[in-house]
């Protein structure tokens, strides 16, 4: 059993500068989500976690875990943080609910825009010059790094165990984990569904 962590943070106030401030570094952090928004939850962590405090950890990473088991699009977990910004800016209630949602549409709006419209652009043009060779180049040496901000993104998630000593069976499941996905094509809705079943008898 994990060490207990609160799931809440205290209830804060956000200013309009602080709502501004979250939607310009959405903007920005847009045109890195190079291996899609997944590989930037590191600096997400850094940001939301280590440097304002808007978010708990488990929160954080609570917000992940729902949206990768969730169907649809894996970039709704920035919309679940956006929404837990707010219910701890907002607290319990309408406040809390109307909060969550305009953290959510900021988070989102951030994040969605600039990518999106470099997508867009950006496909069409490489679409139509496939055969150049700084194109083909371009996408062999992105490979390298689109891995590396998901080890990243790994990392961040499983430290959240804890200790080894206390939070063994989390790191062993999260190895087991690593591996069938690694060298087996067993589809990951198993492994959701047997991390489900163990959280549930209290193994894990």
């Amino acid at each position: 059993m994990s060490t207990a962590a609160p799931l809440t943070a205290p209830l804060m106030a956000l200013s309009i500068g602080d709502w501004f401030n979250l939607f310009l570094y959405y903007l920005s952090l847009s045109l890195l989500a190079v291996g899609g928004a997944i590989a930037t939850a590191p600096d997400m962590h850094r940001f939301l976690v280590e440097r304002q405090a808007w978010l708990t950890d488990p929160q954080f990473n609570a917000s992940i875990a729902i949206a990768q088991a969730a169907p649809g699009p894996n970039v709704l977990f920035i919309a679940l943080l956006g929404w837990n910004v707010g219910i701890n800016a907002g607290g319990p209630g309408v406040m809390g609910w109307l909060l969550g949602t305009l953290g959510m549409a900021v988070c989102m709006l951030g994040v969605m825009l600039p990518s999106s419209l470099l997508t867009w652009t950006a496909t069409r043009w490489g679409h139509r010059n496939r055969e150049r060779r700084g194109v083909r180049a371009f996408k062999q040496g992105m490979a390298p790094v689109v891995i590396g901000l998901l080890v990243a993104t790994s990392w961040v998630l499983a430290r959240a165990h804890g200790e080894w000593t206390t939070d063994w069976p989390l790191w062993l499941l999260t190895a087991t984990a690593t591996v069938l996905v690694w060298r087996t094509k067993l589809h990951l809705l198993w492994m959701l569904g047997a991390g489900a079943l163990l959280g549930a008898l209290g193994l894990v």
